[in-house]
C-alpha cells in the first residue's frame, strides 16, 4: 500500500531543489512552468519559505535558496568555513592582509569566515557575523557583478573606504558553487590596491569554489 504524502509539502521541497540546481534564481512563472502548477500555487510556497528564510526573493523578483536552509543543518557553516579555511589562510599570509569568506543572506552580504595574517604589523580588523549591504564594498559588488556577468569566470572587484576609511578591499565571486553565492576577498588599509592582489584573490575564489562543490 503506498504510503499517504502531503501534496504541498513535496511541492515546497521540489521548489527548494529547482532552486538549488540553478545559479540565477528562477521567476514564478519558471517555476510554475517546471512544477506543473499555477502561479498562485507558487506564490503561495515562496512565501512560506520565505517566512522560514528557505527561499529569499531579489530585487528582480527571482527566487533564491535562502541561508535559512544551511541553519537546517548546524554542521553545514561549519563545513563551509573548514573547507574555505586553507585557501584564506594562504591568501592571507601571501598577501598580509585581512582574508574573508562572504555569502549572501537577503539583501546583505554576511561574512562566514575570516583569516587575519600572522606576521603584519597591523592589519583591519573584520569578524565573523560582520554584515553589510551587497552593494557596498568589494565583497558585495564582487557578487553582484557575477549576477549581471555573461561570462562563466566573472574577474575581481576592487573598492576603497567604502564600509572603513583608509581601507581598500578587493574581491572575487565564488563560480558553480549550487545554492550558494558568495566571494572571497581581502581587506587591507592602503590606498591603491597592488597589481598582484586581484588575481590572487580570483586564485583563492576559484580554489575554495572547487572544494564547495
Amino acid at each position: 500500500m503506498t504510503a499517504e504524502t502531503s501534496q504541498t509539502l513535496d511541492r515546497g521541497l521540489r521548489v527548494l531543489k529547482l532552486l538549488a540546481d540553478t545559479d540565477h534564481g528562477l521567476t514564478v512563472t519558471e517555476l510554475s512552468t517546471r512544477l506543473g502548477v499555477n502561479r498562485t500555487v507558487v506564490y503561495r510556497l515562496l512565501a512560506t519559505l520565505e517566512q522560514h528564510a528557505l527561499v529569499r526573493r531579489d530585487l528582480g523578483g527571482r527566487a533564491r535558496v535562502g541561508l535559512g536552509v544551511l541553519r537546517l543543518g548546524r554542521q553545514v557553516h561549519p563545513l563551509v568555513r573548514e573547507a574555505a579555511l586553507p585557501a584564506l589562510r594562504s591568501l592571507a599570509e601571501d598577501i598580509g592582509a585581512t582574508a574573508h569568506l562572504t555569502l549572501v543572506d537577503g539583501t546583505e552580504a554576511l561574512a562566514v569566515a575570516v583569516v587575519e595574517p600572522t606576521w603584519t604589523d597591523y592589519h583591519v580588523a573584520y569578524r565573523a557575523g560582520f554584515r553589510h549591504s551587497l552593494d557596498r564594498g568589494a565583497a558585495g559588488k564582487a557578487i553582484l557583478a557575477a549576477r549581471h556577468s555573461r561570462t562563466a569566470h566573472p574577474g575581481y572587484t576592487l573598492t576603497h573606504g567604502e564600509l572603513e576609511a583608509g581601507a581598500s578591499g578587493a574581491a572575487a565571486p565564488l563560480v558553480g558553487v549550487t545554492g550558494l553565492e558568495g566571494s572571497v576577498g581581502v581587506v587591507m588599509l592602503t590606498d591603491a590596491i597592488p597589481d598582484r592582489v586581484g588575481p590572487r584573490v580570483l586564485e583563492a575564489a576559484q580554489e575554495i569554489s572547487e572544494a564547495l562543490r
